[in-house]
């Protein structure tokens, strides 16, 4: 009886070429779509293919000496910031207020293409007076007191003009007090730019980029990493100097990685959001999410918490990969 029907279906009725070539149609697409790396039903795939796995960024450990957060109270303008720097090394902090925004990418272009900047006195040279006022610290090593950072009254200065603004409010850089010879990839140098409330722009203080400069020309921005919101909320923030990632400008392949005991603590006792079952230890860019294990992040083309199609991945913790 099915056979008859069939039969007289192919005969008379024109709905049985189009459906053969509707299915026909999809199921091409979808094996093309999944050839060239877009999301397709899993059924689709056979389970003996082998998922390709992740570029893995390559890393080099390092040692960052500079960490910077803004202090306690309240911060204006006029009234100035509180900052607590924390270094390894006897370094000098200095504090460049309404710093012009094209000087301070020009320096650090510079610095990339052989204009090496490592002390205080090199970056003064360099910003040329493009700024408003500058005032400079020396912090020891054991040093973990707070610093006020202020402009003078009799400079007469409340604002640094509209939006889109020509001049950063606070620019703070730490570099070493002592100058000596240093190996190709240590860090010599950390620019940090913040906001500072005035009165046209009355944003809270906080840390708007940091870079980190080495002895070698080579320039890093430092990013925070994100955890998801059920693992504890955010690992690695600006200023914890645990994870960098290269910034645009940087050609070189390789991200630095602080060399502490405590390189894993963020991520302890936190599952993988996938199979909550092993430790986060993955890394996914450009969305610099914390979420997954080395066992998952294989079998997955978009970060599960933001779906940002993941490019490449790097571990968290210390491997023989990484020396």
């Amino acid at each position: 009886m099915a056979g008859v029907f069939l039969a007289t279906l192919y005969e008379y009725s024109p709905l049985f070429y189009i459906s053969v070539v509707s299915l026909c149609f999809v199921v091409t697409a979808a094996m093309v779509l999944g050839w060239f790396g877009f999301d397709v039903p899993v059924i689709l795939r056979s389970y003996d293919e082998q998922e390709p796995s992740l570029p893995e960024k390559q890393m080099v450990q390092v040692t960052n000496p500079f960490a910077l957060e803004l202090g306690s109270g309240s911060a204006s303008v006029t009234d100035g910031v509180l900052v607590r720097p924390c270094c390894l090394e006897s370094c000098v902090l200095s504090c460049f207020w309404g710093c012009e925004v094209s000087t301070l990418q020009g320096v650090l272009h510079a610095h990339q293409h052989g204009m090496m900047l490592s002390t205080h006195q090199h970056f003064q040279e360099a910003l040329n007076l493009h700024y408003y006022y500058c005032q400079k610290f020396h912090i020891s090593s054991e040093d973990r007191a707070e610093r006020h950072a202020q402009i003078p009254a009799d400079q007469g200065i409340t604002d640094f003009g509209p939006l889109p603004r020509q001049r950063y409010p606070l620019v703070a850089v730490l570099t070493l007090e002592e100058a000596q010879e240093r190996h190709v990839n240590d860090i010599v140098a950390s620019v940090i730019v913040i906001h500072v409330p005035d009165d046209k722009y009355k944003l809270s203080a906080q840390i708007l980029f940091q870079y980190l400069l080495t002895s070698q020309g080579s320039m890093y921005e430092l990013k925070p990493l994100f955890m998801s919101a059920d693992s504890g909320g955010m690992s690695g923030s600006a200023d914890s100097g645990h994870t960098f990632t290269p910034s645009d400008t940087q050609s070189e392949d390789q991200i630095p990685v602080m060399e502490e005991e405590d390189w894993s603590e963020g991520t302890e006792g936190r599952d993988c959001v996938v199979c909550q079952n092993a430790a986060v230890n993955r890394v996914l860019l450009p969305c610099r999410h914390a979420c997954m294990c080395d066992s998952c992040v294989s079998f997955f083309q978009h970060c599960p918490i933001c779906r940002a199609f993941v490019q490449e991945s790097f571990a968290l913790t210390q491997s023989n990969d990484c020396q």
